[in-house]
């Protein structure tokens, strides 16, 4: 039998203005859609500076572009990319994560294989407040905001919960407890090479579950936020629910929560 679940102790998140929630929504989702559009119109032509870090002219150009329309946009928010703005203390910021980033598709981006990502999120200090995802290679554009539910490409997703834990798992994991934790998994395991599509999979209700062992805040937060919108759980390694963890993290359908906590925990073990 798995281990149960640590019960939930987060504090519910506080309200964020809708009328602020409306306008980074749209900000975000034409960012979003920009960026799918560049994405694709370099996908395989544009060369990594492998092995000492795989980002490409996609990356600085989606970069360079979103921190433009973000300043001029909301200017005292600062921007978490790979190089964090320095700016005064704020409530908020923006997480921006292309597929330069070391967990949202960069090898696949190189190489042609549509399975990469544009995330953009809008964090407060209790985690992800909005989050957009273009998903270029199905043609879609993801996006959630705090109360507000999930849509794909303007329509809502309702994910339908199944009374047992099935599906597919996606393992976005490359650490010790890597090899135990796919045995576990078995022929479930999924390996797409993007953390942010992984959890993207939960959130639409294709995937169980996904577990991510290493990332940077902005590999994740925007998926995150279309977890959480969603329905589904989202908890550190050890079970605990947390809307943005720092370290390895478990992204699941409520119903195989348990089950994949209990493959994770015999993993790290072993």
């Amino acid at each position: 039998m798995p281990a149960p679940s640590v019960p939930a102790t987060v504090p519910p998140a506080p309200p964020v203005d809708p009328a602020l929630l409306s306008r980074a929504l749209e900000i975000a989702g034409r960012l979003a859609n920009d960026a799918a559009e560049v994405i694709t119109a370099t996908l395989g032509r544009s060369a990594g500076e492998y092995p000492f870090d795989w980002i490409t002219q996609t990356d600085r150009t989606l970069e360079r572009h979103t921190r433009r329309v973000l300043a001029a946009e909301f200017g005292a928010v600062p921007v978490v990319g790979r190089v964090p703005d320095a700016a005064e203390p704020c409530p908020y910021r923006w997480v921006v994560g292309g597929p330069g980033d070391t967990r949202c598709g960069t090898a696949n981006h190189v190489s042609g294989f549509g399975w990469c990502a544009f995330g953009i999120a809008l964090v407060d200090a209790a985690g992800p407040v909005v989050g957009v995802i273009a998903d270029p290679g199905r043609a879609q554009i993801y996006a959630a905001a705090r109360g507000r539910g999930m849509r794909a490409n303007g329509v809502v997703v309702r994910p339908a919960e199944r009374e047992s834990p099935g599906g597919p798992v996606c393992c976005e994991v490359a650490g010790p407890a890597a090899p135990g934790l796919l045995r576990a998994a078995g022929p479930r395991a999924r390996v797409v090479g993007s953390a942010a599509l992984a959890i993207t999979q939960v959130a639409l209700g294709h995937a169980a579950a996904a577990v991510v062992d290493t990332h940077r805040e902005s590999d994740v937060a925007a998926a995150l936020c279309l977890a959480g919108e969603s329905g589904a759980e989202v908890t550190d390694a050890d079970g605990r629910p947390d809307p943005l963890p720092s370290g390895p993290l478990v992204v699941a359908r409520p119903a195989a929560l348990d089950t994949v906590l209990g493959w994770w925990r015999a993993a790290v073990a072993t």
